[in-house]
């Protein structure tokens, strides 16, 4: 099977050279409080462009959602104390594991009616708060915290790195093929192989024990099956709105949404993991 060229790629990888570079930088030398300022920011933007998806067209009510859970973010960072992060990792976890039920009955809220961009609406706090408390559950811990916190976004980067390439290469079979065309199984596999080889790395690195060097390599497979789960519900409500894009703000990369969809999920995930398993 022949490399199947792609016209986007070129603007994708000039968009990521941008943003990655100001990514982390932002990991490595913001204070906390920086931080989690301009991850709200990034955070904010994709609730905008989520209350598109979910059928709000009228801007005061799209700003009000946005400008609501502002305040749930704000919250979460001033009254929430850093011990109990975790428990929003934790809820992050079980929404992630319950919307695999969604994705089986894709059809499930697909008119665009109030009821049903109030609870798309609902679900949007569940998408923010648990990958908020998250990452500033790893930013946070320790001298270590920032290394973590780069960790968990470079798998995701280097799972979608392979799964782009390897889909491109070797893709036949549909991963989910009434939800996103586009991914296939090789892809997904591809993405998971690199990853297993960027945990084996850092792990080897850092001059992991065998036991934790295994459990990261395990962690970190998991964590990037999770996100793909997060790229597949951000397709499956595009699908509902009718959208190939969540917007059009990175060129080559669609909106800020579909770049973290899958961070989404993944924080979470890898924040209550790595907090269970004592890494």
């Amino acid at each position: 099977m022949s490399y199947k060229p792609d016209p986007a790629l070129i603007p994708r990888v000039l968009t990521a050279a941008l943003i990655g570079p100001a990514a982390i930088a932002g990991i490595l030398w913001l204070p906390s409080a920086w931080f989690a300022l301009a991850f709200a920011l990034v955070l904010l933007l994709g609730t905008w462009e989520w209350t598109l998806i979910v059928g709000l067209r009228r801007n005061r009510f799209r700003l009000s959602v946005v400008l609501g859970i502002a305040a749930l973010l704000a919250a979460v960072w001033f009254y929430v104390p850093h011990l109990q992060y975790g428990m929003f990792a934790g809820v992050g976890v079980v929404w992630w594991c319950a919307s695999v039920l969604w994705l089986r009955s894709s059809q499930f809220a697909n008119t665009n009616t109030l009821p049903h961009a109030e609870l798309k609406v609902i679900v949007g706090s569940l998408l923010m708060l648990p990958a908020f408390a998250s990452v500033m559950m790893l930013h946070e811990s320790g001298t270590a915290g920032r290394h973590w916190t780069l960790f968990v976004f470079s798998i995701i980067w280097a799972a979608d790195i392979g799964a782009y390439f390897f889909g491109r290469r070797f893709g036949s079979h549909k991963l989910a093929p009434q939800i996103s065309p586009g991914k296939t199984r090789e892809g997904a596999c591809g993405g998971l192989l690199v990853t297993a080889l960027v945990a084996l790395g850092y792990g080897y690195t850092q001059q992991f024990a065998l036991r934790s060097l295994l459990l990261l390599i395990a962690l970190s497979v998991v964590t990037v099956v999770f996100s793909i789960i997060g790229d597949l519900f951000e397709s499956l409500m595009k699908r509902h709105a009718n959208l190939k894009d969540s917007g059009n703000l990175l060129p080559g990369h669609g909106g800020v949404l579909d770049r973290i969809d899958s961070l989404l999920a993944a924080l979470p995930v890898f924040a209550f993991g790595k907090l269970m398993l004592m890494l």
